[in-house]
């Protein structure tokens, strides 16, 4: 939940979830013709969900090499950071491994085995100034940190034309410019209390919970890339940076040993959850946590 000042709300679903954009006026409808563009083409090169997708055709084999999409970069230079503060818990190719656990392209949620630990990725992925390639077959999930980069892709869109605050809201993934916003902290176990709230001031906050896109005994989108495995530790995690793909990579790296250490080196701040209730935040953190 949020609190703004904004009166015009955009609301529609994209990326398998539900958006909402606050702005003081109703936006333009060029502008949203531009997100939407900005949405389709990010699905059209990351969607592991969609056969037609870049990131489909290297899974298959139909390709080893693709043209370097526009935001590969950005993302998997940041999963550096990510792998190297988790030991290798975070990993951009996940995807065969969720997908053996049944979060695969058809959401069957039926395990097909057991967990398998997704290719040591630095050994498989390369990408230039022009090409992204795989030396084998793999599946790149970029969950980690992609839902945050398109907030921020999406922002840059809006903020110029909304003419004051705006809030861009990607189901827990928000960025926020102008007024700032008071959000609750949904608890893990029960979506009608909070934990507690987090102001957001020109910057975003993204969250993760073990409790979304969870299935089947125990199983949910959170794995251990080393195992394969579902993570047992950390229930949810939140985390603030000044964008929104760097909070969503926080969010994905507290449920591991070293995102704690990694939040400190980029100045930013969080709270988790454990999953026997225990809570632990950042020192600095802007907002309050419910004793």
């Amino acid at each position: 939940m949020s609190t703004a000042t904004t009166s015009s709300v955009w609301r529609f679903d994209a990326i398998g979830t539900s958006w909402a954009i606050e702005t003081a006026a109703p936006l333009p409808a060029e502008v949203r013709d531009e997100v939407a563009g900005v949405v389709a083409r990010f699905d059209r090169d990351w969607s592991r969900f969609r056969a037609d997708s870049l990131v489909a055709s290297l899974a298959s084999g139909e390709a080893a090499s693709i043209p370097l999409p526009g935001d590969a970069d950005a993302m998997l230079s940041l999963y550096g950071e990510l792998d190297a503060a988790t030991g290798g818990a975070v990993n951009p190719l996940i995807g065969d491994a969720l997908a053996r656990l049944g979060y695969d392209a058809r959401t069957s949620l039926v395990a097909a085995g057991a967990p398998v630990p997704a290719p040591r990725w630095r050994d498989v992925l390369q990408w230039d100034a022009s090409t992204l390639r795989l030396s084998a077959p793999a599946t790149i999930d970029v969950g980690a940190l992609g839902k945050g980069r398109l907030v921020d892709l999406v922002l840059a869109v809006v903020e110029p034309a909304a003419g004051g605050d705006v809030v861009v809201d990607a189901s827990g993934d928000l960025a926020v410019r102008g007024v700032p916003v008071r959000v609750g902290l949904e608890h893990p176990y029960d979506a009608r209390r909070a934990i507690g709230v987090a102001t957001v001031r020109d910057g975003a906050l993204c969250a993760s919970a073990i409790n979304r896109r969870a299935w089947g005994d125990g199983l949910h989108h959170v794995l251990d890339a080393r195992t394969g495995v579902p993570v047992r530790a950390w229930a949810a995690t939140w985390a603030l940076a000044p964008t929104a793909m760097r909070a969503d990579a926080l969010a994905t790296a507290l449920f591991f040993d070293g995102g704690p250490e990694l939040a400190a080196d980029w100045g930013a701040h969080w709270v988790r959850m454990a999953t026997d209730g225990r809570v632990q935040w950042s020192p600095g953190f802007d907002g309050e946590v419910f004793s």
